[in-house]
């Protein structure tokens, strides 16, 4: 039987998160995000929001931060165990339509996703499955 890795405490997470977003590079929008993700080992990947003058090519922390764990080889898909992002804004803010796709594709059955818009303070808190209703995934693409 395989030994589950210790979940990091929640303050832990909503820190980390607000320590990302203070790293990100939001000249255009000035709207500054951060996310941190706690994989099934345990292991925390920050990410932050980057823009480029050229809107479309700009990139958000959520995917920024599973970006970073895949490619150090500690994400595979159904591993995040929780995410939590955090936006300073007067309601808490939740991750665009391709975030939710790419967390849908790296969460396990029991991802929770965290959203902060205060430090220190959890705003809301839900599964996976409730931020991507209905969502596309690889068994949509299994042939028979």
């Amino acid at each position: 039987m395989r030994k589950q890795a210790k979940e990091v405490n929640l303050r832990t997470l909503i820190k980390a998160a607000w320590l990302a977003r203070d790293r990100a590079h939001a000249p255009y929008s000035g709207f500054k995000v951060g996310a941190v993700l706690e994989n099934d080992k345990g292991q925390l990947f920050s990410g932050c929001n980057v823009e480029n003058a050229n809107y479309t090519t700009g990139l958000c922390a959520e995917r920024t931060a599973i970006v970073k764990a895949v490619s150090e080889g500690a994400l595979k898909p159904g591993g995040i165990r929780r995410m939590v992002i955090a936006a300073k804004a007067d309601r808490p803010a939740g991750p665009c339509g391709s975030c939710r796709q790419v967390i849908e594709e790296f969460a396990g059955e029991d991802t929770r996703v965290v959203l902060t818009n205060e430090p220190g303070k959890v705003a809301l808190e839900f599964t996976h499955r409730e931020l991507l209703p209905h969502a596309f995934n690889a068994r949509d693409l299994d042939k028979e």
